[in-house]
């Protein structure tokens, strides 16, 4: 018990103690800096582990090395010291540790097969290299055989076996014919994985004597042929036919006709059988079945489903690629054969083992004495790997002892290290599938602070665009970094500059008092040192007078201005364009300072002019459209095109030349300008003119140069500045001799349409190009660096050809000459091409997210290796949405964004995040074929933000001396709420403001009661919510409170005026109610003479009368929401304008007083609450309708009550 308790403890002291670890050092890749510092050894560069080479050139082992001082190699041969001295084959390169054995004279390659390893030492350690496998390429010949031909009934399945000799590395499989094509494959006739022709069902058509395999050994570039194979397949028809003939006095009956037959699996044999693969590799399935009609191939992974974006089907579905496989893909795939009639199936077991792959490589360390470190390597695999460390080479267990080494498992634990510390170490990570070997040294270094970046250096920006400013620097112990400005500036903080962990500072938007004398100061135990940089901050270019759109008559001058305002410090330069090209090399464009004027505009003239503006640092443009018309007609003279030339004569016939001569036709009142010349191909391409050349117009005669091979006929056409005349007569003809051809395809290319194909293409010679009859073309190639030796293709009337069974995307030297019956073209150049790309392998690693603010983060990720990204690299494409919203806990929809990074960027930027969010992203790699595997989802989170203003504020139970204020949650909270500010204050009939109160509110809080307030007085509340991070928006309100227990006014709530509405309260004054009684008085008069009227049987038309004398002022109610035709909660609840109001075509114009009775009333229609109070001025405002705007406050007035009466 007490065993177990001291291993707990010292396991918890483990995890503390590297827990307080300091950071290793970075050293610059500075080469001043890194020739002064001493470091162990580390290899740059060595051949693969798996090393076949070519049996019939020199063997180049690689082991390139670093160090201060520079290292020397050795090497171990089988696990024993190789001794190059003695062997006279063997040499090394100077100043190198990589090896050359002399094969080309002389030496054997067997000879030399074995296990190398590389060993690099200088002082400071050992570095040692990965166990290097030499093999030389085997390409055995086919053994001789005695192939029997094939005979097979119509609808019988077949297979042709290839049986290709055992080579080093495999060879490549395909089936061609003697004629060199390719064997058509279908859903019917495929080749399997390991080379054999499948046939699910025979047709008379696959009768043929020349099926042959062939076996590509790349390394040596040679291809080997297996026999030809034949096969004749038996009709039931002619089948029929022979038997009839030979046996038709026997009561035998004829062979049956083909029938239909339900699949049947021809391989995998069996129900079940099993599949191991390494993880990271391509796992390749296969089925192919018999049966007729041909079956169709369907494959499942039973309880799961088929991975996405790794998955693919190729050899028309029998065959399934999951590439990049890991531990999640094994399972039971199976592969289900249909046709008409049934179908078979067939369960592959798939185990996924994996070879060892790194977690954590161990990384360099740099470290001061005294200081601590540790070195991990981590490594997963299936089955799980062995770790074991080594020292210089040198198991640990039997290296010299170092005091301040600790080894824990996977961990080496470094405390307290002296200069004597530094070493280079090993780990091993093995199972019984591979190995993973990684160098990482331990370099202790004393050093004071340098910094690297060139004093007084300095840096011009644009104004509102950022400024980055170095401070490269390096020391051990790590300095720390820090900025001022200016001489005996203070030091800069806060969130207007961004300091970057490699020491520049960041200025996001640089304004003019930005510029001045930036020091950075990097300090540690050892010293101090600083550097100053200069910033300057310029004025952008701007175009304050562009160019503008034209209309110029033809024959007239025009002009374009670009006037421009720069940075008096910068010399701007101005480019003029006309669509987008340079400007014609033409007298008539006059190009000055501010302008662009043209000269005698002619139609050519049309088009789009463009001022560029450009200075060292920035660059602005403008556009304007240039439209030339007709100048008006000239009665007295009468221009037209030509008349075409005539009497055309061939004098001076050569082989190569001939002379042609003419008579002008009429010029028409505009002068010939030139002749242009054409030509016909009678032999080629009869009736399609060709241009051959043009003369100026007073030339009547040329000499022109002529093709072999091609039968000649000229024609000439006449130009002047109106048109170009119609065609001449054609000359006589004239045909040349053949020769070779002068010429080679153009546009050759090479470009892969599959992974494992080069389509090489080109541009075919014309006709006359061709020089002679029997045009073809010889096609050559050959993998560059790596062949020596061209293949070559003749071929003919085609413009491609494919070539088969390359590997994934590597470089091709290709070449195409013409040639006919006569001889070659001259000898062709060479261009480079590339084999097929298919989709990249990995992932990008170490995705890292830096959270700059609220809104905006900064992704950085490590570029993966250009040789696993099997194409062109196009650049990265980031994945990233929105998880959930840290204020509200609630998920919605996922709508995943994506930013592409052109290149081989390993940075950018996440523009228009929501605060306080959680997001997820990924990163994947594009080239020409598609997306790669995307990396682990990344989480981050956004940090809070200002909220947004409250969803809605509602002030509701006015009474004398209270208002009740309700109010929702903001919509975009953007953090955790921590409190509600209410200001509010009181506003009187003339506009002024009160004094202004202020209340916090807590945050859980939807609703409060203000009392104590002033009766039938109007008050302005502006109310908003807090996060920690700050206030946000606000939202604002009136609202009045009653004026007497008998009278309740309704709030009029309007949306944050800056001036109060005006509120006239003369409902206690002396005049309105003698006014409202003379009112009442009048109406009962009205009604009395009315009820004596209607006694006496008297007719009173009302609403005849009314509609014949309608007031305009009285309009019906609105039965859809009960307000007034004029008086409208639009009309009512306008906001007040400064001044008077403005009348409408039925009000009363309210000037200067206030006591004007525009305030009140809204005619006969008013209408009283059940305890007598007046709410017609209110015009069937409905309670809970919301505010909308920001609405008046005034009380209409009651002179429309008035007004219904005169």
């Amino acid at each position: 018990m007490m065993k177990k308790k001291s291993i707990s403890a010292s396991k918890a002291s483990l995890v503390l103690f590297l827990c307080q670890m300091i950071s290793a050092l970075d050293v610059p890749l500075d080469s001043k800096l890194l020739e002064e510092l001493s470091q162990p050894p580390t290899i740059t560069q060595q051949s693969p582990k798996d090393y076949i080479v070519d049996p019939r050139e020199n063997i180049v082992i690689q082991c390139e090395a670093k160090g201060k001082p520079p290292p020397s190699f050795s090497w171990t041969r089988n696990g024993t010291h190789f001794d190059i001295d003695k062997d006279a084959q063997v040499t090394m390169k100077p100043n190198s540790g990589t090896l050359v054995i002399n094969i080309m004279n002389g030496g054997k390659a067997e000879a030399y097969e074995g296990v190398y390893q590389c060993t690099a030492r200088n002082e400071r350690g050992a570095a040692i290299s990965n166990n290097i496998v030499i093999r030389p390429s085997r390409s055995p010949l086919w053994t001789k055989e005695k192939l029997e031909p094939n005979q097979v009934r119509e609808g019988d399945s077949l297979v042709l076996h290839c049986r290709p000799p055992v080579g080093l590395p495999p060879p490549i499989i395909f089936w061609m014919d003697n004629a060199f094509q390719r064997l058509p494959q279908s859903e019917r006739v495929s080749q399997s994985l390991n080379g054999d022709l499948y046939f699910s069902n025979v047709q008379p058509e696959d009768t043929r004597e020349d099926y042959i395999c062939y076996a590509r050994f790349n390394h040596t570039q040679t291809i080997q042929q297996k026999q030809p194979i034949s096969v004749k397949v038996f009709s039931m028809d002619s089948l029929n036919d022979t038997i009839a003939a030979n046996l038709s006095d026997t009561g035998i009956y004829g062979a049956k006709p083909v029938t239909e037959r339900q699949p049947t699996l021809l391989t995998p044999t069996g129900s079940t059988s099993t599949k191991v693969e390494l993880r990271g590799n391509v796992l390749l399935l296969e089925c192919i079945a018999a049966g007729l009609p041909t079956p169709v191939i369907r494959w499942i992974k039973e309880g799961g489903e088929l991975p996405a974006n790794r998955t693919f089907f190729e050899n028309f579905k029998k065959t399934l690629k999951i590439i990049d496989v890991s531990e999640a893909d094994s399972g039971n795939y199976k592969c289900i054969a249909r046709n008409v009639l049934g179908s078979a199936h067939h369960v592959i077991s798939v185990t996924v083992k994996a070879a060892p792959y790194w977690i954590t490589a161990p990384r360099n360390l740099v470290l001061s004495p005294g200081e601590d470190g540790t070195l991990i390597c981590r490594a997963n695999g299936n089955p799980k790997p062995d770790i074991s460390w080594l020292a210089n080479g040198v198991p640990i267990a039997i290296a010299p002892e170092d005091p301040s080494r600790k080894v824990d498992g996977d961990t080496i634990i470094f405390s307290h290290v002296q200069e004597r510390s530094s070493a280079v170490y090993q780990c091993n990570a093995s199972n019984e599938y591979g190995y993973l070997l990684a160098n990482a040294f331990v370099n202790v270094l004393a050093e004071p602070p340098r910094i690297l970046t060139p004093a007084n250096k300095l840096y011009q920006v644009i104004a509102d665009s950022p400024a980055l400013l170095d401070c490269a620097y390096f020391g051990s112990p790590k300095p720390e970094i820090e900025w001022f400005k200016g001489v005996k500036g203070s030091i800069l903080r806060g969130n207007e500059y961004i300091f970057h962990d490699n020491g520049t500072l960041e200025i996001p938007v640089a304004q003019k008092d930005s510029t001045g004398t930036y020091t950075c100061v990097a300090r540690n135990e050892l010293g101090k040192i600083q550097n100053e940089v200069q910033l300057e901050v310029k004025d952008p270019t701007m175009i304050i007078k562009q160019p503008e759109y034209k209309v110029i008559q033809r024959y007239g001058q025009v002009s374009f201005e670009c006037i421009i305002k720069h940075d008096s410090t910068l010399l701007p330069t101005v480019i003029w364009l006309k669509d987008n090209d340079e400007l014609p090399d033409d007298e008539r464009f006059l190009v000055g300072k501010d302008n662009l004027t043209i000269m005698n505009v002619t139609d050519k003239d049309d088009g789009t002019y463009t001022c560029i503006v450009n200075t060292t640092l920035d660059s602005v443009s403008a556009s304007a459209v240039l439209t030339v018309v007709a100048a008006p007609p000239t009665p007295a003279i009468i221009y037209a095109r030509p008349n075409p030339p005539f009497d055309l004569e061939l004098t001076g016939q050569l082989e190569r030349s001939i002379e042609l001569s003419w008579i002008p036709g009429d010029e028409n009142n505009s002068p010939i300008t030139n002749f242009v010349i054409e030509y016909e191909d009678g032999l080629h391409e009869p009736g399609v003119w060709h241009y051959q050349t043009e003369v100026p117009g007073t030339q009547t005669t040329v000499q022109l140069k002529l093709s072999p091979y091609v039968n000649y006929s000229f024609r000439v056409i006449a130009v002047n500045e109106i048109g170009r005349s119609q065609p001449s007569e054609p000359s006589e003809q004239y045909l040349t001799k053949s020769a070779n051809p002068d010429e080679n395809p153009s546009n050759v290319q090479g470009i892969g349409s599959e992974p494992d194909n080069l389509v090489i293409t080109w541009e075919s010679l014309k006709g006359f190009q061709s020089n002679g009859p029997g045009l073809q073309y010889k096609v050559s190639w050959r993998q560059k660096d790596v062949d020596d030796e061209w293949t070559s293709v003749i071929v003919a009337n085609v413009s491609k050809y494919i070539v088969s069974g390359t590997p994934t995307f590597v470089p091709y030297e290709i070449k195409v000459q013409a040639l006919n019956d006569l001889g070659y073209a001259p000898e062709p150049s060479e261009v480079i091409g590339h084999s097929g790309e298919d989709l990249p392998m990995v992932a990008p690693g170490n995705v890292q997210v830096h959270v700059i603010n609220s809104t905006l983060a900064k992704v950085h990720w490590d570029p993966v290796p250009l040789k696993t990204v099997r194409g062109h690299l196009q650049g990265y494409k980031v994945y990233y949405w929105k998880v959930q919203s840290l204020s509200r806990r609630s998920r919605r929809h996922v709508e995943k964004k994506i930013l592409t990074f052109r290149g081989n960027k390993t940075f950018g930027m996440l523009p228009g995040l929501e605060p306080y969010s959680s997001y997820k992203l990924n990163v994947r790699v594009v080239n020409g074929k598609g997306e790669g595997p995307a990396s682990p989802d990344k989480v981050f989170r956004t940090p809070e933000g200002v909220p947004s203003s409250p969803s809605f504020l509602k002030i509701t139970n006015p009474t004398l001396d209270s208002l009740t204020l309700e109010w929702g949650l903001p919509t975009h909270p953007n953090g955790v709420l921590t409190s509600y500010t209410l200001k509010f204050q009181p506003i009187n009939n003339t506009h002024e403001l009160g004094p202004l109160v202020e209340i916090r509110i807590p945050a859980n809080e939807s609703s409060l009661i203000l009392k104590n307030l002033n009766y039938s007085t109007r008050y302005k509340f502006y109310f908003n919510a807090q996060t920690s991070v700050g206030s946000g928006s606000q939202i604002t309100e009136e609202a009045v409170t009653i004026m007497d227990e008998a009278g309740i006014l309704r709030p009029a709530v309007g949306a944050g005026k800056a001036m109060a509405s005006r509120q006239v309260d003369i409902a206690t004054q002396g005049w309105f109610i003698g006014l409202m009684c003379a009112v009442a008085l009048l109406i009962l008069i009205l009604l009395i003479v009315c009820f004596i009227r209607r006694n006496k049987g008297g007719k009173y038309p009302v609403k005849e009368k009314e509609d014949a004398h309608a007031d305009p002022e009285i309009q019906p109610m609105k039965e859809d929401d009960g307000t007034f035709g004029e008086y409208s909660d639009a009309e009512d609840h306008k906001p007040l304008k400064k001044g008077s109001r403005t009348p409408s075509d039925r009000t009363v114009k309210k000037e200067d007083s206030d006591d004007s009775l525009v305030d009140y009333g809204e005619g006969v229609n008013g209408q009283f609450n059940e305890d007598g109070s007046f709410i017609g001025q209110y015009s069937g405002k409905k309670e809970k309708e919301p505010a909308e705007g920001n609405e008046s406050s005034e009380a209409p007035s009651p002179v429309n009550a008035m007004n219904s009466f005169v």
